[in-house]
């Protein structure tokens, strides 16, 4: 009698294993398009935080901004000074301000006022007295709310009060407006824009 042979299991088998092959390289396909995925949401999310944090400033101004006349007060005196005080915006980063450029500028000219000398990033103290800060040059005359070191960097809850003293070409007339631009390492620059009063005494408040 003639027997014959069955190949059914044999290619059950077979199908089985393209079908599991299959499945593995489905799964594995998923897991690379899923990694890849998450990997550019990830790095959009990045660029988006990085936009808004160059374009938005972490500074404010906190008060008046003053100007200050080493004259005698009067229709032609002149300011030769300007005094503010600056702090973090609410969620702002901290800003070294031994790496901060300040620029002042009127309707004539622009001009990069140099940074103090004893603003640097390694002092333990930057704070120095306003009657020794240069023409053409700004500093820090006082730091509130810092229990630490006095040092550069502007953090959470502190106040920097910045003094920026003129040169001669560049003293602040009666009406005269202006603007002094605080740029940090990182972020906008923040701008101040005021206008000289009618009448200019030692100690006049800028609007």
């Amino acid at each position: 009698m003639q027997r014959y042979r069955s190949y059914d299991a044999f290619t059950g088998l077979e199908a089985a294993i393209v079908l599991i092959a299959f499945v593995v390289v489905a799964a594995l396909f998923s897991y690379v398009v899923l990694g890849a995925g998450f990997f550019t949401t990830q790095k959009a999310q990045e660029t988006v935080y990085s936009g808004v944090g160059m374009a938005s400033s972490s500074l404010e101004i906190l008060g008046d901004v003053y100007g200050n006349s080493t004259g005698v007060g009067g229709t032609n005196a002149k300011i030769d000074g300007v005094m503010l005080v600056t702090g973090l915006t609410a969620g702002g980063g901290s800003i070294d301000f031994s790496r901060t450029t300040i620029t002042y500028s009127n309707k004539d000219n622009v001009t990069l006022v140099q940074r103090s000398s004893s603003i640097d990033s390694t002092s333990s103290n930057v704070v120095v007295d306003r009657s020794k800060v240069g023409q053409n040059e700004w500093a820090i005359i006082d730091i509130q709310n810092d229990d630490s070191d006095k040092g550069a960097l502007l953090e959470n809850q502190e106040q920097f009060t910045i003094y920026v003293k003129l040169d001669t070409p560049n003293y602040i007339s009666k009406n005269e407006d202006f603007s002094i631009d605080i740029r940090p390492d990182q972020g906008a620059a923040y701008s101040i824009k005021r206008t000289a009063p009618a009448r200019i005494y030692k100690m006049n408040v800028l609007y």
